[in-house]
């Protein structure tokens, strides 16, 4: 191995601790507790080497950002892989979803809350966005009667959204959160 190699194989690796630890940081402590400073320190490397790798905090948000979206998208497909067309797999999909959504909501907060200056349904979206959009266009899709499908998936994410935000916050009883999803399926999907 080359010494470029080898350093291009460290910084990729220091890279990777630094999406990491954030990511860590912020499912333990919250986004707020995510700072260079104590990113230096937890990851044991000055400030100026995390600015070699990043701009700065909005940066390595977006890099969580794009590693959730990645597992989201595998969560999803995992979720309908085997499952006949139509409701059983949307409720599949829509199940992952909101357990991907619960069990990492920090990760969550990273995807869809926070700025990260990661551009939605642009020429410019990055590739794992557009991979977690096909999946739901995938399997949505098959649903949408007569309506637009890129249309009809925007609005049964943007309702997935909405349970989850408002559950999250307290607004909604989690008690009814299967109920909730019961009736979005019998809504937009059909019995």
């Amino acid at each position: 191995m080359s010494v470029q190699e080898r350093k291009e194989r460290e910084r990729a690796h220091r890279h990777q601790l630094i999406v990491a630890t954030a990511r860590e940081l912020a499912e333990s402590h919250g986004w707020d507790a995510v700072t260079t400073r104590r990113l230096a320190e937890r990851i044991e490397y000055s400030q100026p080497v995390l600015y070699s790798h990043f701009r700065g905090k909005r940066e390595i948000v977006g890099a969580v950002a794009l590693e959730g979206f990645a597992e989201l998208t595998a969560a999803m497909r995992d979720a309908v892989v085997g499952r006949p067309e139509g409701r059983p797999a949307v409720a599949a999909l829509a199940g992952a979803y909101l357990d991907f959504a619960e069990r990492n909501p920090a990760l969550y907060d990273a995807m869809f809350l926070l700025d990260t200056g990661l551009p939605f349904a642009d020429a410019a979206t990055p590739a794992p966005l557009r991979e977690s959009f096909g999946v739901l266009l995938d399997t949505l899709g098959q649903v949408a009667g007569d309506a637009e499908p890129a249309l009809f998936v925007e609005v049964f994410w943007s309702a997935l959204h909405g349970l989850i935000t408002l559950t999250r916050s307290g607004r909604l009883p989690r008690t009814e959160s299967p109920h909730r999803l019961d009736l979005l399926l019998d809504r937009l999907v059909g019995p």
